[in-house]
């Protein structure tokens, strides 16, 4: 007679940093990353394809966290996207999306003359 072991529970492999952002196990993948890539259709597979640096299993585990706790990791992800339009539009008020333009704009006449 053989016996079935006690399921053993998996650490979910997400850490915060100081600003609040979530990562995937010991990479700077963040875990918006990860369920953005999820949300357009990739398997797991495919989302460690992209990211090398990601584990399968940790991606397999982060999407079951998504999955059972959905609502609050999409107000997560509105908040981080409310973020960064945010610093989008700082950046490109600031000097340097002036400077940003600018070479954008050369960089166009030059491809247009290519």
């Amino acid at each position: 007679m053989s016996t079935v072991a006690e399921p053993i529970a998996e650490p979910i492999p997400l850490r915060m940093d100081a600003h609040g952002i979530y990562y995937v196990g010991d990479t700077r993948v963040t875990l918006d990353t990860v369920i953005c890539a999820f949300n357009t259709g990739d398997s797991a597979e495919e989302i460690v394809l992209h990211y090398p640096v990601l584990r399968l299993n940790d991606v397999y585990l982060v999407l079951g966290y998504y999955l059972q706790h959905k609502a609050d990791l999409d107000a997560y992800l509105i908040k981080r996207e409310a973020q960064r339009t945010t610093l989008q539009a700082s950046i490109e008020s600031s000097p340097l999306g002036a400077i940003r333009n600018t070479l954008l704009v050369r960089q166009s006449q030059q491809n247009g003359n290519a």
